[in-house]
């Protein structure tokens, strides 16, 4: 079944290949999305042992740009995260960038690595000042979200920080004030300069203005929240794992014009806004990555494998991951997040099981998809 965002770029595909001239990764995804879910592509085969039923389930697309698919990958991108989470306290900070300065990553996405490399040093120098010997190291996750409630283009990155790291000599120290005034001014001087670094000679007049026009630095927002261990897992996925926009806050779609809502960031007010078909098209679709791009990127703590650091204790002990990987399996994530067990016979009740499997309109042997998953090795008969 079709949704409202298929829906819009199934009747607007060929307007916007003639007039986007979308990217390559724009056009894989979108045509990967408006086909989720069409059985002509293929899908599993289920039947009931006690009545016969059958039931037909179409492949999914996967593509994070899929509303959903998309929110499945939130699912399970949420769930990797919250694993890594060491048992502290933690802090959700975000760094922002001058409007003026958001064209330059919009025209040379590569630039967006520039945002990943500035907060990285930043959070290294603000623990490693306080005792340089020790070099204090934290654990943090950066994500990177280039999209503000309207749609728009708006590059920023959001940073899952713990509240203390380990120094050389194995010790924990928790660390529970954040100099506001450094973090503003070092992550405005570090991009700046990796900038400069990049574009050249061109750049040197535009960063003269940001120092004019910022003297206090970029707006970096790191004040404590209740972002504790017990909560983590939500608190990822509300702020960090989020998709571009989700189907409910599209209210309505006319041919030619899309309606959404969102609560505006300034004062929490609720803004309705109307635009052209077009237009929505192309705020979405700018924020589809280029494939391979990683928007999730783990450091300190979180990237390294130290035997020392394999002693903290973790917020989710491991003993649970495979109790809670449980509740992503497709069945069980469509039985929370839409009421009802996919896999339930509509006649009796039982329990279907799988039959076969068809990718468009031929049915494939299992047999051979084993052959083809380890690399062509002969699959092993029974005498």
């Amino acid at each position: 079944m079709s949704n409202i965002l298929q829906d819009i770029f199934k009747d607007n595909y060929e307007r916007m290949i003639y007039t986007l001239h979308p990217r390559k990764s724009v056009i894989e995804n979108v045509n990967r999305m408006i086909n989720c879910g069409d059985p002509s592509f293929g899908g599993a085969m289920y039947g009931c042992g006690k009545c016969g039923t059958l039931k037909f389930v179409p492949f999914r697309c996967h593509s994070r740009f899929c509303p959903t698919c998309g929110t499945k990958y939130s699912i399970d991108r949420t769930t990797s995260m919250s694993f890594k989470i060491i048992n502290a306290q933690h802090r959700h900070c975000v760094f922002t960038i001058d409007s003026e300065l958001r064209h330059y990553f919009l025209e040379d996405r590569k630039l967006l690595n520039l945002l990943f490399e500035a907060v990285q040093s930043v959070v290294f120098r603000l623990f490693h000042k306080d005792n340089k010997a020790e070099k204090f190291t934290p654990g943090f996750i950066l994500v990177l979200h280039t999209f503000g409630r309207d749609l728009k283009w708006n590059p920023h990155i959001h940073c899952l920080l713990s509240e203390g790291g380990i120094g050389n000599s194995g010790i924990w120290r928790p660390k529970t004030h954040f100099n506001y005034t450094f973090l503003r001014n070092a992550f405005r001087t570090a991009l700046l300069n990796l900038m400069e670094k990049k574009l050249g000679p061109s750049f040197i007049l535009v960063k003269a203005k940001c120092y004019r026009e910022h003297k206090e630095g970029f707006y970096v927002y790191a004040k404590p929240n209740k972002c504790n261990p017990k909560v983590v897992t939500k608190y990822i996925g509300r702020y960090l794992g989020r998709p571009v926009i989700a189907t409910s806050r599209i209210d309505d779609y006319d041919g030619e014009n899309v309606t959404f809502h969102y609560n505006r960031h300034e004062d929490d007010k609720l803004v309705v806004e109307t635009i052209p078909v077009m237009e929505f098209i192309e705020r979405l679709s700018m924020h589809i990555p280029e494939k391979h791009f990683k928007q999730i990127r783990y450091y300190g703590l979180y990237a390294r494998t130290r035997e020392s650091d394999k002693k903290l204790s973790l917020a989710i002990s491991k003993e649970k991951h495979k109790v809670i990987l449980s509740f992503n399996r497709w069945r069980n994530c469509t039985l929370s997040s839409f009421g009802y067990d996919p896999l339930k016979c509509p006649c009796c009740g039982e329990t279907m099981i799988f039959l076969e499997l068809y990718h468009k309109h031929q049915h494939i042997s299992l047999d051979k998809m084993y052959e083809r998953a380890m690399g062509g090795l002969p699959t092993f008969s029974s005498a």
